[in-house]
């Protein structure tokens, strides 16, 4: 495994490897959990050159955010990459990818607007530009995303889409804890007592999808129904939003009517916790 940490050598690597091979791409801030583990492993059964960035990107952290406490085990990490057949490994320091003056951003904003984007309203900035930046540095076939961040998937895809990026953006499923908690580098942030309560975050969401097919279609009694759950499960907890919304364009609803994504975050703690799934009220089968 190569370990590279200027961008200009990352790019002229990925250049000579296009001409001849498939390169693959996962962007991650490390302090791997099996999530990461399961995009390397899925990208690297579908491409020649597996690239994984490993950059905790300070733009896309709002003030008072957690970008210089942000967990950090850079040996762990570069054993695992290694372990799951990473190619290159990208560890860049932050000045090298933001120039004194950079003034370039790259803005989706109209699926930025709502859900986490109206508690961080500079993070998906920050997301967005930092993806331009790798997909230009590395000019990969193909790049994978965890479904956990499904809003920040859904803004890559229609950056993609809207630049005409020649990249083919994959969404991977969310890998959980057997508790049901999604994995997630900031559960290391959990006291003992958040962590017993943090798997409620998950049950909430596969009560409403049964609550859905049961017939409870309108949102605000979907939502008054969750509050509840939660604060009846989750004492500690302190909900930033429920919100029912179109899978491709992240548009609330107010009923449901065909698939739609349930997604919610809530502090813990001072831990956020963000989780979603994917509902359609016609199907038989429960979320697992």
């Amino acid at each position: 495994m190569e370990i590279l940490t200027a961008p200009d050598e990352l790019q002229q690597a990925c250049l000579a490897h296009k001409k001849t091979k498939i390169i693959g791409l996962v962007p991650t801030m490390g302090f791997f959990h099996e999530g990461h583990l399961s995009l390397m492993d899925w990208t690297r059964k579908h491409c020649d050159i597996l690239v994984v960035s490993l950059f905790v990107n300070p733009s896309q952290f709002g003030p008072g955010e957690d970008l210089d406490t942000y967990p950090r085990d850079a040996e762990r990490d570069v054993r695992l990459a290694e372990q799951h057949g990473v190619d290159i490994l990208f560890t860049p320091p932050a000045g090298s990818m933001y120039a004194a003056d950079h003034a370039t951003w790259v803005e989706v904003p109209d699926l930025a607007r709502g859900l986490c984007g109206a508690s961080r309203p500079v993070h998906f900035r920050g997301v967005a530009t930092v993806v331009t930046k790798l997909f230009n540095l590395v000019q990969p076939h193909v790049a994978a995303f965890g479904e956990k961040d499904r809003q920040q998937l859904a803004i890559i895809r229609r950056m993609v889409r809207d630049l005409n990026m020649p990249v083919r953006v994959v969404g991977r499923p969310i890998v959980r804890e057997p508790d049901g908690l999604a994995m997630s580098s900031r559960n290391a942030y959990l006291a003992d007592k958040e962590r017993r309560q943090a798997p409620a975050l998950y049950r909430g969401l596969l009560d409403a999808e049964q609550w859905i097919k049961q017939g409870v279609v309108q949102v605000s009694a979907l939502r008054e129904r969750i509050t509840a759950f939660y604060a009846n499960h989750l004492p500690a907890g302190r909900l930033d939003y429920f919100e029912v919304v179109d899978p491709d364009s992240m548009s609330p609803v107010t009923e449901v009517r065909g698939p739609v994504v349930l997604a919610v975050a809530l502090y813990l703690g001072k831990t956020r916790l963000i989780d979603n799934i994917l509902v359609d009220p016609k199907s038989q089968t429960i979320s697992k």
